[in-house]
């Protein structure tokens, strides 16, 4: 029995911090996989928002959701949006109540390399994350150093991380060790404590 995988373990800690009811973001919706999870983890009484810039993609997550059944599938709600667009097409009544936001950053799965994340605008999203995040909340970015530009939104993300306020996030590495081109994972954890709680 192997460690759980990368995806594994960004699948597990938002399905751990999502409450039946909850809101749920998709900032990369690629195939759908973390859509699906995430629409799952909400229950019938929540709501996923996914983005994408890609038309392909949130075809293939429609499929996907499809596959699920109406009662998963009427759950999600799908934008043709960059993710750094994430704060203007939220609901504003979702400010501070998300119960996680994954990031899947890198390409589209089977589709043009050429069209990747970039770091100014997952930076923005990230940002947005934060903010909209509940207490206990979750966001979890996988990261795939081994690809053109990879390596710099790598650092990017880091960094992002490291300028977080340690007394409002958690930040978790979760990577196999000694192998820097492999995927790995960066989850950021909300406090639960209000600003000044003892």
């Amino acid at each position: 029995m192997g460690f759980l995988s990368v995806l594994g373990m960004a699948h597990r800690l938002a399905e751990e911090r999502i409450a039946p009811g909850d809101a749920a973001v998709d900032a990369t919706v690629g195939g759908g996989n973390d859509t699906v999870v995430l629409a799952r983890a909400v229950g019938a009484a929540g709501k996923v928002y996914g983005f994408d810039i890609q038309a392909e993609a949130l075809e293939r997550a429609r499929a996907r959701l499809a596959a699920e059944g109406e009662a998963v599938a009427s759950r999600v709600e799908l934008m043709l949006a960059d993710h750094a667009r994430m704060a203007e097409c939220l609901p504003g009544r979702l400010r501070g109540k998300l119960g996680a936001v994954m990031f899947n950053l890198g390409y589209l799965p089977h589709g043009d390399p050429g069209i990747i994340t970039r770091p100014p605008s997952t930076l923005q999203a990230l940002d947005a994350a934060a903010e909209w995040l509940k207490p206990g909340g979750v966001i979890t970015v996988v990261i795939y150093p081994g690809h053109p530009g990879g390596r710099e939104e790598a650092e990017a993300v880091e960094r992002w991380c490291l300028s977080l306020p340690p007394d409002r996030y958690q930040v978790l590495q979760y990577r196999l060790f000694g192998q820097p081109d492999r995927p790995y994972l960066l989850a950021v954890e909300k406090s639960r404590k209000p600003k000044g709680g003892a």
